[in-house]
């Protein structure tokens, strides 16, 4: 199996290939600039040749003696370092040069220097310059001097100029592949160790990951914007499509869901009601302190399941108090018996069938809807075995309702009667005279539930508090706490009503 090539390896081999290829570009240019420059040099220097011979006064002279003008040609080319100087007439014959056997042959050249101006260029591989010749009377052209020097060619004529080209480039190339090292160690280190095909890998799985698992996640930075956020968090937390990027401030929350999401409510399990749906957040910060992760769950049908549970306990209860109850009538009447007091014990007996038969007779004509109305018969029980009177309020009438409007009732009161019971049992247990008051009164548009009790009642600065998620003045036990006042409050709001509380006196509005 063909091993794969390390990240930094791969980084290496493409930024050396990167320099490399600058490098030679930049080499490439700077060869034909030098180059350049080296040709420009040598025609200039040609051109002063071919001046200074053809401003000679002995040259203007004798145009027409080659021998008296092979001295001074010659003296300016091995002055200069010339390779040649040559002087022609104006018939472009040559009458001076360093080749005895080129004198009197004639010379094609460029007749620019013959018209009066001087020329430089290239002719073959001889950099030259035409200089005229000017008769000193006449100032007429009688004649050019031509001063050349052999071309080298480009990349000759580079290394011939003072800067060292070539190791100016080597000293790039070393620079190149230190910080080409430099760099794949620096990437390496911030992808922690892994490999390209690594990090392909944990992308994918944790694509797979977040859009697979049943809870939602949302990440966030350390400004508290969405980084990540996968499908079931955007459903649970009805986001919109482009929630990625934005600050959680900007997004249409709660503030109960808005104070977990940013870490200003801390804890484990943190209740929040979102759109009818009860979440349960936890928090994970990430190590710098640079973001954090929100995970959630949809605890709504546990919520439900969990109810039903207490809803069983309450009937539960109920049940053992009614059988508490029973077992003292009987402890009673067995004594009354033994004591051969029949006629207390018929009168007992009475006593105990009327006052139950009371109960259920001023319920039964008050409440019309069976469900609340054997909520609070089952309630009566258990308020007796903690020694605390339940009663009905004077005003008290409720019809049959919907089903929908009857399970809120039932979760409205219940919740309310248990919270009452738990306020009173916190006080002395000894104490008499403790009890609950209920009251139902269905008007045209709504059921107003009231409820109230002999205990302290709810301080004015928590009259708002108490109805938060997670809010609870209880110890803590097994099971959820402060919830039960918010699911009230959800459940009013949600028919377009209200729940507040005053001392201990509790107002339910639902209207139907």
């Amino acid at each position: 199996m063909r091993r794969r090539r390390s990240l930094a390896s791969q980084l290496l081999a493409w930024q050396l290939v990167v320099v490399t290829l600058l490098l030679g570009a930049v080499g490439a240019l700077t060869v034909v600039q030098t180059g350049s420059n080296f040709r420009s040099n040598e025609e200039r220097r040609m051109l002063a040749v071919a001046e200074t011979v053809a401003a000679n006064s002995l040259v203007q002279e004798r145009m027409g003696n080659w021998r008296e003008l092979s001295a001074p040609a010659e003296t300016a080319r091995s002055l200069s370092g010339a390779s040649y100087v040559l002087i022609l007439n104006d018939k472009q014959l040559v009458i001076a040069s360093p080749d005895p056997a080129q004198i009197g042959s004639t010379l094609d050249t460029r007749d620019t220097a013959l018209e009066g101006r001087s020329w430089t260029g290239t002719i073959g591989d001889s950099i030259e310059a035409h200089v005229p010749v000017f008769d000193p009377v006449s100032r007429r052209v009688n004649g050019m001097v031509i001063a050349g020097a052999e071309d080298p060619g480009i990349f000759a004529g580079a290394l011939e100029q003072p800067v060292d080209v070539l190791r100016y480039l080597a000293i790039a190339l070393v620079i190149g592949v230190t910080g080409s090292l430099l760099l794949a160690r620096r990437v390496k280190n911030q992808t922690l160790g892994l490999e390209p095909h690594e990090i392909t890998a944990l992308v994918e799985n944790r694509e797979a990951l977040l859009h697979g698992i049943r809870e939602g996640v949302v990440g966030l930075d350390g400004h508290n914007r969405i980084t990540l956020v996968n499908d079931h968090a955007s459903d649970l937390l009805a986001l919109p499509e482009d929630a990625v990027g934005r600050s959680v401030e900007e997004l249409e929350l709660n503030d109960r869901l808005r104070d977990v999401l940013t870490g200003r409510a801390t804890g484990v399990d943190q209740l929040v009601l979102r759109q009818g749906v009860v979440l349960t957040l936890n928090r994970m910060p990430i190590d710098g302190g640079e973001g954090a992760v929100v995970t959630m769950r949809d605890r709504t049908e546990l919520l439900a399941l969990q109810h039903e549970l207490d809803a069983s306990q309450h009937a539960t209860d109920t049940l053992r108090a009614q059988a508490h109850e029973f077992a003292n009538r009987l402890h009673t009447i067995a004594g009354l018996i033994s004591l051969k007091e029949y006629d207390e014990v018929t009168n007992y007996i009475h006593q105990i069938s009327s006052a139950q038969d009371q109960w259920r007779t001023e319920v039964g004509e008050s409440i019309g809807d069976p469900a609340v109305a054997a909520l609070l018969i089952a309630k009566a029980s258990l308020a007796a075995e903690r020694g605390t009177a339940l009663r009905l309020g004077p005003d008290s009438v409720l019809g049959r309702v919907d089903e929908a409007l009857s399970a809120d009732l039932v979760m409205v009161l219940g919740n309310l009667v248990d919270n009452a019971l738990d306020a009173l049992g916190s006080l002395n247990a000894n104490g008499a005279g403790k009890w609950i008051e209920v009251g139902v009164v269905q008007l045209d548009d709504e059921v107003q539930v009231v409820v109230r009790d002999s205990g302290p009642g709810v301080a004015p600065e928590l009259a708002e508090e108490v109805f938060r998620h997670g809010f609870t003045t209880k110890a803590a036990s097994h099971g959820e706490r402060g919830i039960g006042l918010a699911l009230i409050r959800r459940a009013c709001l949600r028919r377009g009503g209200s729940v507040s509380v005053s001392g201990s006196v509790f107002t339910a509005r639902l209207p139907w």
